[in-house]
């Protein structure tokens, strides 16, 4: 699998908000959005490193909680692989994901959380949405919404009303910093979702990790 760059920081977004975490980004990703902060990783060739060699990696770090990101990790050949040898060492997985991709072949386990984007229009990409892929997130596993201005909201608004949806529900604001105007939308609009930034641009702006 083509690797873009591992280290540990602090989880950013979501329901791990804050928690200390291994981050492995792949290389490479099936959807080009507006607004992606890591066009680096989606343009890059990277390392090529086996599932086990990303394991040995994870560990020297001693951290229990691993983020699966990307581009779009799911599109790498052995990543179902590197997914099951991180649960086998006892490790909590986080597996980002852009909601283009079916997520039927990922396993069932308590280990692992399933981080999966809906791409609103702003993007330029929500016409790519899996929307099967609702069906089958657990509420063991978060849905997230970039949100622009007011189509977006609309957008999920509506995506949130014609599918039900059992796991906690995140919108944060493009740029993941002015939450202002994105949670006056929410309370008027009286939804139920978390409005979360992206904790890793308030603390380090674009830094990656330490």
């Amino acid at each position: 699998m083509r690797i873009s760059e591992i280290f540990h920081s602090l989880q950013g977004e979501g329901v791990l908000i804050g928690t200390p975490t291994v981050f492995v980004r792949t290389c490479g990703c099936n959807l080009e959005c507006v607004w992606c902060d890591t066009k680096y990783a989606r343009e890059e060739q990277g390392t090529e490193m086996s599932p086990s060699e990303v394991v040995e990696k994870v560990k020297g770090y001693e951290i229990p909680y691993v983020c699966l990101t990307g581009g779009e990790p799911m599109l790498q050949k052995d990543m179902f692989e590197l997914v099951e040898l991180l649960l086998k060492n006892s490790l909590h997985v986080t597996m980002e994901t852009n909601g283009s991709m079916s997520l039927e072949e990922l396993p069932c386990s308590d280990g692992l959380l399933i981080s999966m984007d809906i791409k609103c229009p702003s993007s330029g990409m929500s016409e790519r949405m899996m929307m099967e892929n609702l069906e089958l997130l657990s509420p063991a596993d978060q849905l997230k919404f970039i949100i622009a201005d007011e189509e977006d909201i609309l957008f999920a608004e509506k995506v949130l009303k014609e599918h039900e949806v059992l796991c906690p529900v995140i919108m944060t604001p493009v740029g993941g910093i002015d939450l202002r105007q994105l949670a006056e939308r929410v309370l008027k609009k009286r939804l139920n979702v978390r409005v979360l930034p992206q904790l890793q641009k308030i603390i380090w702006g674009e830094r990656r990790g330490v």
